[in-house]
C-alpha cells in the first residue's frame, strides 16, 4: 500500500479508500484460499482496481545468476507498472541459457537488479543494495531489509560484481533467495542472515 500511494501521488493516480481495499482482501482470502499464496494488487487510471490471490510455490532454492547487459537508461526513480514483457522477456532467454535469473546492467554500465528481483551483494564486509536512482523498482522487501538491517544503499559497479562474496534475490514473493553463483562463480550462503531477513519478513509483513 506504501509504494502504491507513494505511486499514485507522482502519476496523479486515485486509489480507492484503504479500508475498502482492505475489507476486500479479507473477504478474498477467505474465498480463496491456499497455504501458501500470492496476492497482487493492481490499479489504473480509470479508478479501477483488481485484487487476485492464486496459490504460490516458494522458490527457495540458490539461484544461478548471469549478468546481462540492457540499454536501461536512469532517469528518476521508476514506477512498478504493466506491462513487464521486457522483464519477462530478459528472464526467459536467460532461463533458455541454463540461468535462473540475471544481473541487469543499466546504460550507464552500473549494475541495476534483477529482471523481476532487487539484489542483496555481500562486497567485503559490508551488504550492499542498488539505489532506485539506477533504474531499480521500489521493491517491497529491499525496502524491509533496508529499514531492519544495516545494508548500504550505493551504486554498485560491474566490475565489481567479482568482489562479491554471498548475496540474495529480494522480492515479496521470494523474500531472500539466496545467489548460488554469478556468471559461473560459486558464491558463500550466508545462512543466518537468510534466516535473520525470513524472521523479519514474517514479523512485520504477515506476522
Amino acid at each position: 500500500m506504501r509504494r502504491a500511494v507513494n505511486s499514485a501521488l507522482r502519476i496523479n493516480l486515485r486509489l480507492p479508500g484503504e479500508e475498502l481495499l482492505r475489507s476486500s482482501i479479507e473477504q478474498l482470502l477467505v474465498s480463496e484460499n491456499y497455504g501458501l499464496g500470492a496476492l497482487r494488487l493492481s490499479f489504473d487510471h480509470d479508478g479501477n482496481w483488481a485484487a487476485v490471490h492464486n496459490p504460490y510455490e516458494e522458490k527457495s532454492k540458490p539461484a544461478k545468476l548471469v549478468t546481462y547487459q540492457s540499454s536501461l537508461i536512469s532517469d528518476g526513480v521508476p514506477i512498478k507498472s504493466y506491462p513487464y514483457k521486457h522483464r519477462l522477456d530478459i528472464l526467459k532467454e536467460v532461463g533458455q541459457r541454463g540461468f535462473d535469473e540475471a544481473i541487469v546492467v543499466n546504460g550507464d554500465s552500473k549494475i541495476c537488479e534483477g529482471a523481476v528481483t532487487n539484489l542483496l551483494f555481500l562486497i567485503g564486509n559490508q551488504w550492499c543494495t542498488t539505489p532506485l536512482s539506477d533504474g531499480v523498482l521500489p521493491g517491497i522487501m529491499r525496502a524491509l531489509v533496508i529499514e531492519n538491517f544495516k545494508v548500504q544503499v550505493r551504486s554498485i559497479e560491474i566490475d565489481e560484481l567479482s568482489n562479491v562474496k554471498s548475496g540474495f534475490l529480494l522480492s515479496s514473493l521470494r523474500i531472500a533467495q539466496p545467489i548460488a553463483s554469478i556468471d559461473g562463480r560459486e558464491l558463500a550462503h550466508s545462512h543466518e542472515f537468510e534466516d535473520e531477513i525470513r524472521a523479519m519478513a514474517l514479523r512485520t509483513s504477515v506476522g
